[in-house]
Protein backbone atom coordinates (compact mmCIF):
# COMPACT_ATOMS: atom_id res chain seq x y z
CA UNK A 1 0.00 0.00 0.00
CA UNK A 2 1.35 3.42 -0.97
CA UNK A 3 1.07 6.19 1.60
CA UNK A 4 1.06 8.71 -1.27
CA UNK A 5 -2.32 7.54 -2.55
CA UNK A 6 -5.58 8.70 -0.95
CA UNK A 7 -7.84 6.13 0.67
CA UNK A 8 -11.37 5.42 -0.55
CA UNK A 9 -12.62 3.44 2.41
CA UNK A 10 -15.56 4.62 4.54
CA UNK A 11 -13.15 5.44 7.37
CA UNK A 12 -10.66 6.12 8.69
CA UNK A 13 -10.53 8.90 6.14
CA UNK A 14 -7.75 10.95 4.60
CA UNK A 15 -6.14 13.21 7.18
CA UNK A 16 -5.31 16.83 6.34
CA UNK A 17 -1.72 17.70 7.16
CA UNK A 18 -2.79 20.49 9.51
CA UNK A 19 -4.80 18.02 11.59
CA UNK A 20 -2.00 15.47 11.63
CA UNK A 21 0.36 18.16 12.94
CA UNK A 22 -2.18 19.25 15.54
CA UNK A 23 -2.30 15.70 16.91
CA UNK A 24 1.51 15.61 17.05
CA UNK A 25 2.14 17.81 20.08
CA UNK A 26 4.32 17.81 23.20
CA UNK A 27 3.10 16.37 26.47
CA UNK A 28 1.17 18.81 28.62
CA UNK A 29 -0.45 18.49 32.03
CA UNK A 30 -4.00 17.32 31.27
CA UNK A 31 -5.17 18.78 34.59
CA UNK A 32 -3.87 22.24 33.79
CA UNK A 33 -5.54 25.32 32.28
CA UNK A 34 -3.52 24.62 29.11
CA UNK A 35 -5.59 21.49 28.46
CA UNK A 36 -8.86 23.29 29.22
CA UNK A 37 -7.96 25.85 26.54
CA UNK A 38 -7.80 22.98 24.01
CA UNK A 39 -10.72 20.99 25.32
CA UNK A 40 -13.44 23.60 25.64
CA UNK A 41 -13.25 24.87 22.02
CA UNK A 42 -13.36 21.27 20.79
CA UNK A 43 -16.56 20.63 22.76
CA UNK A 44 -18.13 23.88 21.54
CA UNK A 45 -17.29 23.06 17.93
CA UNK A 46 -18.77 19.56 18.16
CA UNK A 47 -21.97 21.07 19.55
CA UNK A 48 -22.30 23.14 16.36
CA UNK A 49 -21.62 20.18 14.06
CA UNK A 50 -24.27 18.08 15.82
CA UNK A 51 -26.89 20.81 15.50
CA UNK A 52 -27.38 21.02 19.26
CA UNK A 53 -28.96 23.76 21.32
CA UNK A 54 -26.09 26.09 22.34
CA UNK A 55 -27.31 26.16 25.95
CA UNK A 56 -28.83 22.70 26.50
CA UNK A 57 -27.60 19.13 26.52
CA UNK A 58 -24.05 17.87 26.78
CA UNK A 59 -21.19 16.88 24.47
CA UNK A 60 -18.97 14.10 25.77
CA UNK A 61 -15.69 13.02 24.16
CA UNK A 62 -14.53 9.54 25.16
CA UNK A 63 -11.23 7.74 24.45
CA UNK A 64 -12.84 5.02 22.30
CA UNK A 65 -14.27 4.41 18.83
CA UNK A 66 -17.87 4.58 17.69
CA UNK A 67 -18.59 1.16 19.18
CA UNK A 68 -17.54 2.49 22.58
CA UNK A 69 -19.91 5.37 21.99
CA UNK A 70 -22.77 2.92 21.37
CA UNK A 71 -21.95 1.13 24.62
CA UNK A 72 -21.80 4.37 26.58
CA UNK A 73 -25.15 5.45 25.12
CA UNK A 74 -27.02 2.36 26.29
CA UNK A 75 -25.24 1.70 29.59
CA UNK A 76 -25.83 5.25 30.80
CA UNK A 77 -29.54 5.46 29.96
CA UNK A 78 -30.93 1.91 30.30
CA UNK A 79 -31.29 -0.87 32.88
CA UNK A 80 -31.08 -4.68 32.61
CA UNK A 81 -34.16 -6.13 30.92
CA UNK A 82 -35.24 -2.83 29.37
CA UNK A 83 -36.80 -3.19 25.95
CA UNK A 84 -35.35 -1.34 22.97
CA UNK A 85 -36.68 -1.15 19.43
CA UNK A 86 -34.26 -1.46 16.53
CA UNK A 87 -34.30 -2.20 12.82
CA UNK A 88 -31.79 -4.54 11.24
CA UNK A 89 -30.97 -3.44 7.70
CA UNK A 90 -27.17 -3.60 7.57
CA UNK A 91 -24.02 -4.68 9.34
CA UNK A 92 -23.80 -1.71 11.71
CA UNK A 93 -27.44 -1.73 12.77
CA UNK A 94 -26.92 -5.45 13.44
CA UNK A 95 -23.82 -4.81 15.56
CA UNK A 96 -25.69 -2.34 17.72
CA UNK A 97 -28.42 -4.94 18.27
CA UNK A 98 -25.80 -7.54 19.22
CA UNK A 99 -24.21 -5.11 21.70
CA UNK A 100 -27.59 -4.47 23.37
CA UNK A 101 -28.25 -8.17 23.74
CA UNK A 102 -24.80 -8.68 25.27
CA UNK A 103 -25.84 -6.19 27.96
CA UNK A 104 -29.02 -8.08 28.81
CA UNK A 105 -31.45 -5.79 27.03
CA UNK A 106 -34.67 -7.06 25.44
CA UNK A 107 -34.29 -6.09 21.79
CA UNK A 108 -37.38 -5.95 19.61
CA UNK A 109 -36.00 -6.23 16.08
CA UNK A 110 -37.73 -5.18 12.88
CA UNK A 111 -36.13 -6.76 9.83
CA UNK A 112 -35.67 -4.81 6.61
CA UNK A 113 -33.81 -5.53 3.34
CA UNK A 114 -30.17 -4.49 3.34
CA UNK A 115 -30.80 -2.13 0.40
CA UNK A 116 -33.37 -0.21 2.44
CA UNK A 117 -33.16 2.29 5.26
CA UNK A 118 -34.82 2.24 8.66
CA UNK A 119 -38.44 1.07 8.07
CA UNK A 120 -40.22 4.13 9.44
CA UNK A 121 -43.78 2.83 9.03
CA UNK A 122 -43.05 -0.48 10.74
CA UNK A 123 -41.22 1.29 13.57
CA UNK A 124 -44.19 3.61 14.04
CA UNK A 125 -46.59 0.66 14.16
CA UNK A 126 -44.47 -1.08 16.79
CA UNK A 127 -44.39 2.06 18.92
CA UNK A 128 -48.13 2.63 18.58
CA UNK A 129 -48.77 -0.98 19.64
CA UNK A 130 -46.63 -0.48 22.75
CA UNK A 131 -49.42 1.10 24.78
CA UNK A 132 -47.68 0.26 28.08
CA UNK A 133 -44.54 2.08 26.89
CA UNK A 134 -42.26 -0.84 27.65
CA UNK A 135 -39.90 0.28 24.89
CA UNK A 136 -37.42 2.57 26.58
CA UNK A 137 -35.27 3.49 23.58
CA UNK A 138 -35.34 3.42 19.79
CA UNK A 139 -32.04 2.70 18.04
CA UNK A 140 -31.40 4.01 14.54
CA UNK A 141 -28.44 4.02 12.18
CA UNK A 142 -28.44 7.27 10.22
CA UNK A 143 -26.00 6.11 7.57
CA UNK A 144 -25.52 2.37 7.06
CA UNK A 145 -21.88 2.12 6.06
CA UNK A 146 -22.16 -1.46 4.80
CA UNK A 147 -24.70 -0.64 2.11
CA UNK A 148 -24.38 3.09 1.43
CA UNK A 149 -27.93 3.73 2.67
CA UNK A 150 -29.15 6.85 4.49
CA UNK A 151 -32.16 6.66 6.84
CA UNK A 152 -34.72 9.37 7.53
CA UNK A 153 -34.16 10.26 11.19
CA UNK A 154 -36.54 13.22 11.04
CA UNK A 155 -39.21 10.85 9.70
CA UNK A 156 -38.53 8.41 12.53
CA UNK A 157 -39.00 11.17 15.10
CA UNK A 158 -42.28 12.12 13.41
CA UNK A 159 -43.44 8.50 13.70
CA UNK A 160 -42.47 8.42 17.39
CA UNK A 161 -44.37 11.63 18.05
CA UNK A 162 -47.41 10.40 16.11
CA UNK A 163 -47.45 7.31 18.33
CA UNK A 164 -47.18 9.53 21.41
CA UNK A 165 -44.28 7.41 22.59
CA UNK A 166 -41.80 8.68 25.22
CA UNK A 167 -38.86 6.42 24.27
CA UNK A 168 -35.42 7.92 23.87
CA UNK A 169 -34.08 8.17 20.31
CA UNK A 170 -30.46 7.00 20.04
CA UNK A 171 -28.78 7.53 16.67
CA UNK A 172 -25.58 6.12 15.22
CA UNK A 173 -24.17 8.97 13.14
CA UNK A 174 -20.62 7.62 12.98
CA UNK A 175 -20.33 7.75 9.18
CA UNK A 176 -22.57 10.78 8.63
CA UNK A 177 -21.83 13.42 11.28
CA UNK A 178 -19.43 16.04 9.96
CA UNK A 179 -20.13 15.03 6.35
CA UNK A 180 -23.92 15.03 5.96
CA UNK A 181 -26.56 17.27 7.54
CA UNK A 182 -27.34 16.26 11.12
CA UNK A 183 -29.87 18.25 13.16
CA UNK A 184 -29.96 16.88 16.67
CA UNK A 185 -32.48 19.37 18.06
CA UNK A 186 -34.73 19.59 15.00
CA UNK A 187 -34.84 15.79 14.66
CA UNK A 188 -35.46 15.23 18.36
CA UNK A 189 -32.40 13.02 18.82
CA UNK A 190 -31.59 12.18 22.43
CA UNK A 191 -28.12 10.69 21.91
CA UNK A 192 -26.02 11.07 18.78
CA UNK A 193 -22.89 8.95 18.42
CA UNK A 194 -19.96 9.92 16.19
CA UNK A 195 -16.34 8.87 15.79
CA UNK A 196 -13.19 10.88 15.23
CA UNK A 197 -12.01 8.93 12.18
CA UNK A 198 -14.75 9.81 9.68
CA UNK A 199 -16.12 13.29 9.02
CA UNK A 200 -13.82 14.81 11.65
CA UNK A 201 -10.79 13.56 9.62
CA UNK A 202 -8.82 12.37 12.66
CA UNK A 203 -7.24 9.04 13.55
CA UNK A 204 -9.52 6.57 15.28
CA UNK A 205 -9.61 6.97 19.04
CA UNK A 206 -12.44 9.32 20.03
CA UNK A 207 -16.10 8.44 20.53
CA UNK A 208 -18.08 11.67 20.35
CA UNK A 209 -21.54 11.85 21.93
CA UNK A 210 -24.20 14.50 22.01
CA UNK A 211 -26.82 14.11 24.78
CA UNK A 212 -30.15 15.88 25.02
CA UNK A 213 -31.40 17.10 28.40
CA UNK A 214 -33.78 14.08 28.43
CA UNK A 215 -30.85 11.72 27.99
CA UNK A 216 -28.93 13.43 30.79
CA UNK A 217 -31.92 12.99 33.11
CA UNK A 218 -32.27 9.32 32.10
CA UNK A 219 -28.72 8.69 33.33
CA UNK A 220 -29.78 8.99 36.96
CA UNK A 221 -32.29 6.15 36.83
CA UNK A 222 -30.25 3.78 34.66
CA UNK A 223 -28.41 0.90 36.31
CA UNK A 224 -26.68 -1.09 33.61
CA UNK A 225 -23.12 -1.65 34.80
CA UNK A 226 -20.66 1.00 33.78
CA UNK A 227 -17.37 2.25 35.11
CA UNK A 228 -14.92 3.60 32.52
CA UNK A 229 -17.88 4.76 30.44
CA UNK A 230 -19.81 6.31 33.34
CA UNK A 231 -20.81 9.62 31.84
CA UNK A 232 -21.74 11.03 35.25
CA UNK A 233 -18.06 10.98 36.17
CA UNK A 234 -17.28 12.72 32.89
CA UNK A 235 -19.79 15.48 33.56
CA UNK A 236 -18.40 16.11 37.05
CA UNK A 237 -14.90 16.54 35.64
CA UNK A 238 -16.12 18.74 32.80
CA UNK A 239 -16.88 21.49 35.29
CA UNK A 240 -13.15 22.07 35.68
CA UNK A 241 -12.34 21.48 32.01
CA UNK A 242 -10.88 18.04 32.66
CA UNK A 243 -11.35 14.28 32.64
CA UNK A 244 -11.82 11.65 35.36
CA UNK A 245 -8.90 9.78 33.77
CA UNK A 246 -6.05 10.51 31.37
CA UNK A 247 -7.40 11.92 28.10
CA UNK A 248 -5.87 11.59 24.61
CA UNK A 249 -4.65 15.18 24.51
CA UNK A 250 -3.23 15.06 20.99
CA UNK A 251 -6.47 13.72 19.49
CA UNK A 252 -8.50 16.36 21.30
CA UNK A 253 -6.17 19.07 20.01
CA UNK A 254 -6.72 17.60 16.54
CA UNK A 255 -10.48 17.70 17.10
CA UNK A 256 -10.30 21.40 17.99
CA UNK A 257 -8.46 21.98 14.70
CA UNK A 258 -10.96 19.81 12.81
CA UNK A 259 -14.00 21.76 13.95
CA UNK A 260 -12.21 24.99 13.09
CA UNK A 261 -11.66 23.66 9.56
CA UNK A 262 -15.32 22.66 9.24
CA UNK A 263 -16.38 26.11 10.47
CA UNK A 264 -14.01 27.86 8.07
CA UNK A 265 -15.39 25.93 5.09
CA UNK A 266 -18.93 26.39 6.40
CA UNK A 267 -21.05 23.38 7.28
CA UNK A 268 -23.44 24.00 4.38
CA UNK A 269 -20.45 23.98 2.03
CA UNK A 270 -19.06 20.82 3.66
CA UNK A 271 -22.35 19.03 3.05
CA UNK A 272 -22.62 20.37 -0.50
CA UNK A 273 -19.07 19.18 -1.27
CA UNK A 274 -19.85 15.70 -0.01
CA UNK A 275 -23.06 15.56 -2.04
CA UNK A 276 -21.27 16.75 -5.16
CA UNK A 277 -18.48 14.20 -4.87
CA UNK A 278 -20.97 11.42 -4.10
CA UNK A 279 -23.18 12.31 -7.05
CA UNK A 280 -20.16 12.11 -9.36
CA UNK A 281 -19.47 8.60 -8.03
CA UNK A 282 -23.07 7.56 -8.61
CA UNK A 283 -22.95 8.87 -12.18
CA UNK A 284 -19.77 6.89 -12.74
CA UNK A 285 -21.47 3.72 -11.48
CA UNK A 286 -24.38 4.30 -13.84
CA UNK A 287 -21.97 4.85 -16.76
CA UNK A 288 -20.31 1.53 -15.94
CA UNK A 289 -23.71 -0.12 -16.38
CA UNK A 290 -23.73 -1.16 -12.73
CA UNK A 291 -26.08 -0.55 -9.81
CA UNK A 292 -25.61 0.87 -6.33
CA UNK A 293 -26.86 -1.14 -3.37
CA UNK A 294 -29.27 1.55 -2.12
CA UNK A 295 -32.74 0.73 -3.40
CA UNK A 296 -33.64 4.25 -4.57
CA UNK A 297 -32.15 7.76 -4.79
CA UNK A 298 -33.77 9.02 -1.57
CA UNK A 299 -31.62 6.48 0.30
CA UNK A 300 -28.31 7.40 -1.32
CA UNK A 301 -25.53 8.08 1.16
CA UNK A 302 -23.23 11.03 0.52
CA UNK A 303 -20.33 9.35 2.34
CA UNK A 304 -20.14 5.82 0.90
CA UNK A 305 -21.40 4.06 -2.20
CA UNK A 306 -21.74 0.28 -2.33
CA UNK A 307 -21.33 -0.87 -5.96
CA UNK A 308 -23.11 -4.11 -6.79
CA UNK A 309 -20.94 -6.64 -8.64
CA UNK A 310 -22.42 -8.03 -11.86
CA UNK A 311 -23.60 -11.63 -11.94
CA UNK A 312 -20.67 -14.04 -11.84
CA UNK A 313 -18.18 -11.57 -10.34
CA UNK A 314 -16.99 -10.92 -6.78
CA UNK A 315 -16.75 -7.40 -5.42
CA UNK A 316 -13.99 -8.35 -3.00
CA UNK A 317 -11.70 -9.09 -5.95
CA UNK A 318 -11.75 -5.40 -6.92
CA UNK A 319 -10.69 -4.40 -3.42
CA UNK A 320 -7.93 -7.01 -3.24
CA UNK A 321 -6.50 -6.11 -6.65
CA UNK A 322 -6.68 -2.35 -6.03
CA UNK A 323 -4.62 -2.75 -2.86
CA UNK A 324 -2.05 -5.21 -4.21
CA UNK A 325 -1.50 -3.82 -7.72
CA UNK A 326 -2.27 -0.10 -7.45
CA UNK A 327 -1.82 0.63 -3.74
CA UNK A 328 -5.31 2.08 -3.35
CA UNK A 329 -7.76 0.99 -0.61
CA UNK A 330 -11.48 0.47 -1.20
CA UNK A 331 -13.99 -1.18 1.16
CA UNK A 332 -15.12 -4.79 0.96
CA UNK A 333 -18.72 -5.91 1.32
CA UNK A 334 -19.76 -6.88 4.85
CA UNK A 335 -22.27 -9.34 6.23
CA UNK A 336 -25.09 -10.20 3.84
CA UNK A 337 -23.48 -8.22 1.01
CA UNK A 338 -19.98 -9.71 1.41
CA UNK A 339 -18.64 -10.45 -2.07
CA UNK A 340 -21.73 -8.89 -3.64
CA UNK A 341 -20.47 -5.31 -3.51
CA UNK A 342 -17.35 -3.24 -3.17
CA UNK A 343 -17.54 0.07 -1.37
CA UNK A 344 -16.20 3.47 -2.37
CA UNK A 345 -15.79 5.84 0.55
CA UNK A 346 -16.08 9.54 -0.31
CA UNK A 347 -16.06 11.46 2.94
CA UNK A 348 -13.81 13.63 5.03
CA UNK A 349 -10.83 15.32 3.44
CA UNK A 350 -11.61 14.69 -0.22
CA UNK A 351 -11.92 16.66 -3.46
CA UNK A 352 -13.40 15.86 -6.85
CA UNK A 353 -9.87 15.58 -8.31
CA UNK A 354 -8.92 13.02 -5.67
CA UNK A 355 -12.17 11.15 -6.34
CA UNK A 356 -11.41 10.92 -10.05
CA UNK A 357 -8.20 9.05 -9.22
CA UNK A 358 -10.21 6.55 -7.18
CA UNK A 359 -12.74 6.03 -9.97
CA UNK A 360 -9.92 5.53 -12.49
CA UNK A 361 -8.33 2.93 -10.21
CA UNK A 362 -11.63 1.08 -9.82
CA UNK A 363 -12.01 1.05 -13.62
CA UNK A 364 -8.51 -0.39 -14.08
CA UNK A 365 -9.26 -3.13 -11.57
CA UNK A 366 -12.58 -4.03 -13.15
CA UNK A 367 -10.93 -4.15 -16.58
CA UNK A 368 -8.13 -6.34 -15.21
CA UNK A 369 -10.75 -8.71 -13.77
CA UNK A 370 -12.80 -8.90 -16.97
CA UNK A 371 -15.83 -7.03 -15.68
CA UNK A 372 -18.13 -5.75 -18.47
CA UNK A 373 -17.09 -2.14 -17.90
CA UNK A 374 -15.70 0.20 -20.56
CA UNK A 375 -12.48 1.82 -19.27
CA UNK A 376 -12.90 5.57 -19.02
CA UNK A 377 -16.69 5.54 -19.04
CA UNK A 378 -17.24 6.22 -15.37
CA UNK A 379 -14.41 8.72 -15.11
CA UNK A 380 -15.82 10.64 -18.08
CA UNK A 381 -19.30 10.76 -16.52
CA UNK A 382 -17.91 12.03 -13.23
CA UNK A 383 -15.66 14.53 -15.00
CA UNK A 384 -18.60 15.99 -16.87
CA UNK A 385 -20.61 16.37 -13.68
CA UNK A 386 -17.74 17.86 -11.67
CA UNK A 387 -16.75 20.18 -14.50
CA UNK A 388 -20.29 21.50 -14.90
CA UNK A 389 -21.07 21.88 -11.23
CA UNK A 390 -17.70 23.54 -10.55
CA UNK A 391 -18.62 26.16 -13.16
CA UNK A 392 -22.01 26.68 -11.52
CA UNK A 393 -20.39 27.12 -8.10
CA UNK A 394 -17.88 29.63 -9.52
CA UNK A 395 -20.72 31.68 -11.05
CA UNK A 396 -22.67 31.57 -7.78
CA UNK A 397 -19.63 32.75 -5.83
CA UNK A 398 -19.06 35.59 -8.28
Amino acid sequence: MSFQNPVFIPGPTNMPEVIRKACDMPTIDHRSPAFARIFRPAVAGVREVLGMDPAAGEVLILPATGTGGWEAAITNTLSPGDRVLAARHGMFSQRWIDLCRAHGLDVQVIEAPWAEGCPIHAMGEALAADTEHRIRAVLATHNETATGVRSDIAGLRTAMDAAGHPALLLVDGVSSIGSMPFEMVHWGVDIAVAGSQKGFMLPAGLAILGLSPRAVRAMEGANLRRAYFDLRDMLKSYGTGGYPYTPPVGLINGLATSVDMLRDEGLANVYARHHRIAEGVRRAVAAWGLQVCAARPALHSDTVTAVVAPEGFNGTDVVTLAASKYGVPFGVGLGEVAGKVFRIGHLGSLTDVMMLSGLATAEMCMADLGWPVAPGSGVAAAQEYYRTTALEETRAAA
